[in-house]
C-alpha cells in the first residue's frame, strides 16, 4: 500500500533530489557560483577570440610596417601606436595571443601525452619500470626549468624563424612533462588496489585496457586542473625566452618579444611596454586562478 507523503517530506525529498545531480553538473554549478571563475573565464574566452580570429580582427598584418609613423602614440590607423620600425602596435598584440596560446596548448598537449603515458605505465607496473622512470624523472625535476628550457634552445639553435616555434615547442614539452607523469603516477597508484579495479582483473581485462578504460577515467579531473594551470606557466616561460631573444622570433610577434623590444623606449613610450605587458599579466592571472577555481569545483570534498 503506497503511503502519501506529507508537505513535510515532500519539502525534504526535494533538495535530495537536487544534490542527486552528476558530479559534472554539479560542479559546473558551482563553477559559475564562482565570480573569480567566470571573470577568468572570460579573460581565457576573449584571448581564444583573440587568436582565432587575428587576421579579421586586426587592423594591419603582424609584419607591416610604415616607416612614417615611427613611435607613434596614437593616430588614425594605428589606435595603440606604432612601435620604432612603424608596426602597428594592436595588430602585434592580436597576433600575440595567437602565438601564445599556440604555444601554451601545444606544448600542454605533449605533455599531456608523455606524462600520462609514463605514468600509467610507472604505477600499473611497477618494479624496474617504476624505478627507472621515476630516477629520470627525479634527474630532470634537478635541473630548474627555465635554465633547461634555455640551454635546450642553445642546442637546437633554430635557423629561422618558423623553426623557432618548434625549438620552442620541444623545449618546453621536455621539461614540462615529468610533473604529469608525478601526478598521474600517484593517482594511479591511489586506483589500482580499489575494487573495481580488482574485478576488472578477475574477469580477465587486460593490464592497458585496466589502465586506459579504468584508471585514466577516474583521474581526469586533477589531470584537467593541471592542465589548466600549466598553460599559464608556458605562457610565461615562452614569453621570457622570447624576452631573452632565444624564443620565437621576427617577425612573428611574441609578447616576450615586444617587452624586450619596448625597454629602450620604457621613458618616451612607456606604452609600449605598458600593453604587451598587460596582455601577458592577464592571460597567466586568468588561467592561474582558474584553475584554482576549477580544482575547488572538482573537489568532492567540497561538495553539499
Amino acid at each position: 500500500m503506497a503511503t502519501e507523503m506529507t508537505p513535510e517530506v515532500a519539502s525534504e525529498a526535494a533538495p535530495a533530489r537536487r544534490t542527486g545531480a552528476s558530479p559534472t553538473a554539479d560542479a559546473l554549478r558551482r563553477l559559475l557560483r564562482n565570480p573569480v571563475a567566470v571573470l577568468s573565464g572570460l579573460v581565457i574566452v576573449a584571448m581564444i577570440f583573440l587568436a582565432l580570429f587575428a587576421p579579421l580582427l586586426a587592423p594591419h598584418p603582424y609584419d607591416a610596417q610604415d616607416r612614417a609613423h615611427t613611435l607613434v602614440n596614437k593616430m588614425p590607423g594605428h589606435p595603440l601606436g606604432t612601435d620604432n620600425l612603424g608596426q602597428d602596435t594592436l595588430s602585434r598584440l592580436i597576433y600575440g595571443a595567437r602565438v601564445s596560446l599556440s604555444v601554451g596548448v601545444i606544448v600542454e598537449l605533449i605533455e599531456v601525452v608523455i606524462g600520462v603515458a609514463l605514468g600509467l605505465l610507472a604505477a600499473y607496473k611497477g618494479g624496474l619500470w617504476d624505478t627507472i622512470l621515476m630516477r629520470v624523472t627525479d634527474a630532470m625535476f634537478a635541473f630548474p626549468d627555465l635554465l633547461f628550457a634555455i640551454l635546450l634552445v642553445g642546442i637546437i639553435r633554430p635557423t629561422s624563424p618558423a623553426a623557432s616555434f618548434l625549438t620552442v615547442f620541444v623545449a618546453l614539452a621536455l621539461v614540462g612533462w615529468p610533473g604529469m607523469a608525478r601526478l598521474v603516477r600517484g593517482q594511479a597508484l591511489a586506483l589500482r588496489e580499489r575494487e573495481f579495479v580488482e574485478a576488472a582483473r578477475a574477469i580477465g581485462v587486460s593490464g592497458w585496457g585496466i589502465a586506459t578504460r579504468h584508471l585514466l577515467p577516474n583521474m581526469l579531473s586533477p589531470i584537467i586542473v593541471a592542465l589548466t594551470v600549466d598553460i599559464a606557466g608556458i605562457i610565461l616561460a615562452e614569453a621570457t625566452l622570447s624576452f631573452l631573444g632565444i624564443g620565437i622570433q621576427p617577425p612573428y610577434p611574441s609578447w616576450g618579444r615586444m617587452i624586450s623590444d619596448a625597454r629602450p623606449y620604457l621613458r618616451s613610450e612607456p606604452m609600449l611596454l605598458f600593453y604587451p605587458s598587460l596582455a601577458l599579466a592577464l592571460t597567466v592571472v586568468a588561467f592561474n586562478f582558474f584553475g584554482d577555481a576549477l580544482r575547488d569545483a572538482l573537489d568532492p570534498r567540497l561538495r553539499e
